[in-house]
């Protein structure tokens, strides 16, 4: 079990890097994030605001998840985002050679859903060490 439980938190701490970047880019450039939602999600019409309320609430689960605290809940959660976040990027899988930073997504999804799928034995540096 000790094999494991180095490349589980290396892949909790390279997927937290990812998300608390696109957390901090809704604090920094909250029109970069109006026209990710707008393009991707088909929303549009937030202000500032709302940005700064969503990377707040990102934030505080992505701690959750860096600490692995709640983790059924937490790690839950970012597998979604994320998986959300690259099934609405489908077009720019349809060109391939223009979007190419686009498929570094799918490794990611396979590393959320690898930590969900082995959370309970996720326990380096993790607050919650049992199910």
């Amino acid at each position: 079990m000790d094999r494991v439980r180095l490349p589980l938190f290396l892949l909790r701490i390279g997927v937290f890097i990812v998300m608390l970047m696109w957390t901090l880019d809704k604090f920094v450039r909250p029109g970069h994030a109006a026209g990710i939602f707008k393009k991707f999600y088909g929303i549009d019409g937030f202000s500032p605001t709302v940005f700064y309320v969503i990377g707040a609430l990102e934030l505080l689960l992505l701690v959750g998840f860096v600490t692995g605290t709640a983790k059924r809940y937490t790690y839950g959660l970012v597998l979604l985002i994320h998986a959300i976040s690259t099934f609405s990027s489908f077009q720019q899988y349809l060109a391939p050679f223009d979007n190419l930073l686009f498929f570094a997504a799918w490794p990611m999804l396979a590393a959320c859903v690898t930590l969900y799928m082995l959370r309970d034995l996720d326990t380096l540096w993790a607050m919650q060490k049992t199910p």
